[in-house]
């Protein structure tokens, strides 16, 4: 893995507006950046990033077959209790899934480490599946990359294949974001994309704009029933939404499925190291009340958990962050080491909700900026990966996104 210097294409802005990627530079700052590019081995790809997602993902489902049978982990996932039913019923029947994006710590080397699932409404899938694509192609035309240079990124076809095994063809399908926002809107064009090239139809409504119908079905903006939805909305505030109480009788299947609220909230990292304790992908996680407990001498604490975290505890005091079970875009985290406080997010939006600690994994450092891989996993194997970067050790919005390759 390595950070090579490139020149930029000519006319990419030009392009960028063209195809609506209308948020390739933020608020006065460059979010697409082609400067400079991540470069792989086919090794690297193959073992050390597709195999490990696919696998993870596998033990994600695992993960959710064990938490819909419990209570206690629902309370601890703050799953609303009058939605449990919901979230397990979806889980049970099966309602399929369509992708999700692991992020990870990987410098080259070490085994990637898994920092968190966003598995409900993942961002950046346009310039992941698309643009870098497009940028691939026109340095390999331009000759500024050798002929013969790949890049891990099947995610649109697999997006196309997917859509395919779910749905009919010929079924409408209906997608939503919360309006005025350009950076979603590119993710669920995206997927609208994908799912009309599989045949289907594909209807975009903003959210505040669905309605109800007398009889408790969904309505776009243009009064038809809406059978399938997209969402570009988290679980965590849809299930604490008044609309939440129809959708069991709505008759509109969701997508992403309700049971992806417990993979999509940072609580699932505990449970995993629960359940695979010193897996090579994973870091010692728990929920910051067992470890404050345990460490108090309490014994309110399970004893198997109460042992985790006793052979864990030179790895937290190291370092650990303090993440949110509900947060996004790094808000309300924050980095430890040695006891001490060496970074934090400025936003603080999620701070009321409980806290999990996992061991730090500090990102490899190119030219001052640090690399997050996202692994998208489209239906339930790896499809390619996007990279963001940022001079802080917390990911945020803002963060530039890289375009990679893999060497010949």
């Amino acid at each position: 893995m390595q950070k090579i210097t490139l020149p930029e294409r000519p006319h990419w802005r030009e392009h960028a507006k063209e195809v609506g990627f209308t948020f390739a530079d933020m608020h006065g700052e460059p979010y697409w950046d082609e400067s400079s590019a991540y470069a792989f081995t086919l090794d690297q790809i193959e073992t050390d990033l597709e195999d490990p997602a696919t696998a993870l993902h596998a033990m994600c489902r695992e993960a959710v077959a064990h938490i819909v049978t419990s209570e206690h982990l629902m309370d601890r996932l703050a799953i609303p209790e009058a939605h449990r039913d919901l979230v397990a019923e979806s889980w049970r029947s099966s309602d399929p899934e369509i992708y999700g994006r692991f992020d990870f710590a990987y410098d080259g080397q070490s085994p990637a480490k898994l920092l968190e699932y966003n598995a409900d409404t993942p961002t950046s899938l346009y310039e992941s599946a698309a643009f870098q694509w497009r940028w691939l192609e026109d340095q390999l035309e331009a000759g500024v990359l050798p002929e013969g240079t790949d890049q891990f990124n099947g995610i649109h076809e697999a997006l196309v294949a997917r859509f395919g095994e779910v749905f009919e063809s010929g079924s409408d399908l209906h997608f939503t974001a919360v309006a005025g926002n350009p950076e979603d809107y590119g993710t669920v064009e995206a997927m609208g994309w994908a799912a009309r090239e599989a045949g289907l139809g594909a209807h975009y409504c903003d959210l505040d704009k669905i309605a109800l119908s007398d009889d408790g079905q969904f309505l776009d903006d243009q009064d038809r029933r809406i059978a399938v939805l997209f969402k570009l909305y988290p679980w965590e505030d849809l299930l604490r939404d008044d609309y939440a109480e129809h959708i069991a009788g709505s008759g509109c299947l969701l997508v992403e499925p309700a049971w992806k609220a417990l993979l999509s909230n940072k609580g699932l990292l505990p449970v995993l190291w629960q359940m695979f304790e010193g897996h090579a992908n994973l870091l010692p996680a728990f929920f910051e009340e067992d470890v404050t407990d345990a460490m108090s001498g309490r014994d309110t604490v399970p004893k198997e958990t109460a042992k985790a975290i006793e052979r864990a505890e030179a790895q937290l005091e190291t370092g650990h962050v303090r993440k949110p079970i509900l947060s996004r875009e790094g808000a309300s985290v924050s980095i430890h080491k040695s006891g001490a406080l060496i970074e934090t997010s400025t936003n603080t939006e999620y701070s009321e909700h409980p806290f999990i600690l996992q061991t730090y994994a500090p990102l490899p450092q190119f030219d001052g900026f640090r690399p997050v891989v996202g692994a998208w996993v489209i239906g339930q194997a790896c499809a390619g990966i996007g990279i963001r970067e940022d001079r802080s050790r917390i990911t945020q919005d803002l963060s530039r996104f890289k375009p990679h390759y893999i060497t010949v």
